[in-house]
């Protein structure tokens, strides 16, 4: 276990903590939330950060990292959908989740086929997270109706868009081995 690996585990430990933050009844429960939420954005950075500096890259890192990654910002999303109530936060929210699952699908059956570089991160799928993550931010820290939980949501359009091109790159690339398995 090194120290990457733990930041890693401490995102996943966070998930209930963020929920309990989320649904406190006092003021500052929404700040809070979103602190703790920028926090664990900050620990999905600083852990591939510190594998690669370190040299600290591990099969469990490289696995449960983007798991983490993904039960957080799905979480976030599901309590942010019962919040805002509303198809304009719901389908974007929806998109984001779904293309997470389809990915981590094609991900895994390409990795038993020995491929798994065929589907490499993009800069496509780093902006994609890199706004969702700042749209999440913004919507779990402000409330509905204000001005900036308005721009929180363009902001999670924004992600959403580059969410279906990022997996259309994937699923373009993992195509000729796919029709090959068919």
């Amino acid at each position: 276990m090194n120290i990457p690996n733990i930041l890693t585990l401490a995102r996943i430990v966070f998930i209930p903590l963020l929920v309990v933050l989320f649904y406190l009844p006092f003021e500052w429960s929404m700040p809070a939330a979103a602190a703790f939420f920028a926090l664990a954005a900050v620990t999905d950075w600083l852990d591939g950060y510190l594998a690669r500096r370190w040299n600290q890259s591990t099969p469990f890192g490289a696995f449960l990292d983007p798991v983490a990654d993904k039960l957080m910002v799905a979480v976030a999303l599901a309590l942010l959908i019962e919040r805002f109530d509303t198809w304009a936060l719901t389908l974007p929210a929806l998109v984001i989740i779904g293309r997470e699952i389809v990915i981590s699908a094609l991900r895994e059956w390409m990795a038993e086929m020995g491929k798994r570089g065929a589907v490499a991160v993009s800069w496509v799928g780093k902006l994609k997270t890199t706004l969702q993550m700042i749209a999440i931010l913004i919507l779990l820290g402000f409330p509905t109706g204000h001005l900036m939980a308005t721009l929180g949501i363009l902001t999670l359009y924004s992600a959403a868009l580059l969410t279906l091109w990022s997996m259309m790159q994937y699923l373009k690339a993992a195509w000729p081995h796919l029709r090959r398995s068919m």
